[in-house]
């Protein structure tokens, strides 16, 4: 499918401060082979084993660098091409020098971002969902994060959204065959079946579409720092950034807007949000924080209500909790600070001091739980991970109620494909060539 061979440094490019041990250039192309052949005046070494070669400049046959090679015959590689990989020592000069070298081959060029996971999808060796995955686990910062991209690349969304499409390619076939034969002996009850499961494959992607996890993993758990005024809400965001992130003053209302800190909370990502004071105020500025407070509380996944152990925390605690939307009891945690100043001796809250540190031990412990509970949420099946998969699902679900609601067959199955192509979106899978074939293997038709 491609004509050109090109080639990259498959490791991080080396620096005068930060040189590498070792660097990876590859290849991929119909003239990867030449590519070796020619830096390293040998011929080509089997297939998949590493073998020891001096790496030479084409052009004037100085020696570059003595390395491990590796040959990869198509179609058994990565991209689908014939491939190439040299082991190098990972120093400027010598990376340099060998990119040099491919370079003046002549008909190699440097790959695009990208470009060697495009070939990849192109050949049919992946497919959009799991060449996501690959991106997702190049920028994974936290272990949920890559255990989440590793279960994408191996294919876990891949498989879920074909059997998706499976199970819609064999309702839209029975609707075909019912339109194109209508003379033919078809089984009874084939239009209450295809309802059914058209019901069925509607119900599997409205769950999929209530789970936030892979979202929350990809984007970060939001986590709302409410309380009211001086309560120490700054002061906990700061201990918990090890950071001055927010400014901290005795002065109420200091905090007027929302100050974002991003975190990995025992592996799990995680944006922690300090909001401003919840108080009645006639400041309009002030008003508008304590707004955005509250809709940032009721929007968050998890919440952490702080209060002041001098004052009448309990009172306070009651009000907030019956005022802000979306609180959990079972997830959501109530710290109550100062307790260097007031001991408090309180079950199922947290006593802190956010100036020596008494108690952090015991928050951090329920921030993990929680986390990881509301991580948990629909455990099972894979999470959907990105905006682009939701958008074609929530067209696939109009299509599919679409569907249901037919007068007429004709309809019925437009719309059916309209819901297949949308999931085809999703993997880059939008084909819908098997649809004859299914028809002839659930009727014989034709025998």
């Amino acid at each position: 499918m491609n004509d050109a061979t090109i080639y990259a440094l498959g490791t991080a490019t080396p620096t005068r401060a930060h040189p590498g041990a070792l660097a990876v250039i590859r290849l991929s192309g119909p003239r990867a082979g030449d590519a070796l052949e020619q830096v390293t005046r040998k011929s080509l070494p089997t297939p998949r084993r590493l073998v020891l070669r001096t790496i030479l400049d084409p052009v004037s046959g100085e020696a570059i660098d003595k390395g491990l090679v590796v040959w990869f015959a198509a179609p058994n590689t990565e991209t689908g091409e014939p491939m190439v990989e040299l082991h190098l020592h990972g120093g400027r000069a010598v990376v340099g020098a060998a990119l040099d070298a491919i370079a003046h081959l002549g008909f190699c060029r440097l790959a695009e971002p990208g470009e060697f996971t495009r070939r990849a999808f192109e050949y049919g060796k992946l497919d959009l969902t799991e060449a996501e995955g690959i991106a997702d686990l190049v920028a994974a910062e936290t272990s949920a994060q890559r255990r989440q991209a590793l279960q994408q690349m191996d294919g876990a969304l891949h498989r879920l959204y074909e059997e998706w499409r499976g199970k819609g390619l064999r309702a839209l076939a029975h609707l075909e065959a019912a339109i194109d034969f209508p003379d033919e002996d078809l089984p009874e009850g084939l239009a209450d079946e295809v309802r059914v499961a058209i019901a069925g494959l509607q119900a599997e992607i409205a769950a999929h579409l209530e789970d936030r996890r892979g979202e929350r993993l990809r984007d970060g758990l939001s986590i709302a720092i409410i309380g009211p005024p001086n309560a120490g809400k700054s002061s906990l965001l700061n201990l918990l950034a090890r950071r001055e992130a927010a400014i901290v003053s005795e002065t109420a209302g200091t905090t007027r807007d929302v100050i974002e800190v991003h975190l990995d909370l025992g592996g799990w990502p995680v944006v922690l949000a300090d909001t401003a004071g919840l108080r009645d105020s006639t400041d309009a500025i002030e008003q508008e924080g304590v707004r955005r407070a509250r809709a940032r509380a009721a929007a968050a996944d998890l919440r952490v209500l702080v209060l002041d152990a001098s004052g009448d925390w309990r009172a306070e605690m009651q009000a907030i909790i019956a005022a802000t939307e979306h609180w959990t009891p079972a997830r959501d945690i109530v710290v109550v600070n100062k307790t260097d100043l007031a001991p408090v001796a309180t079950s199922g809250i947290v006593a802190l001091s956010t100036t020596g540190g008494a108690g952090l031990p015991e928050l951090l412990t329920r921030l993990e739980q929680s986390a990881e509970a509301s991580m948990q949420d629909g455990a099972g099946a894979p999470p959907l991970t990105r905006a682009r998969h939701r958008e074609a699902l929530v067209d696939c679900q109009a299509a599919l109620e679409r569907a249901l609601g037919a007068p007429e067959v004709a309809l019925a199955a437009e719309d059916l494909r309209l819901a297949l192509r949308a999931i085809g979106r999703i993997t880059g899978a939008v084909r819908l060539d098997e649809l004859l074939d299914v028809i002839f293997r659930d009727f014989c038709i034709g025998k």
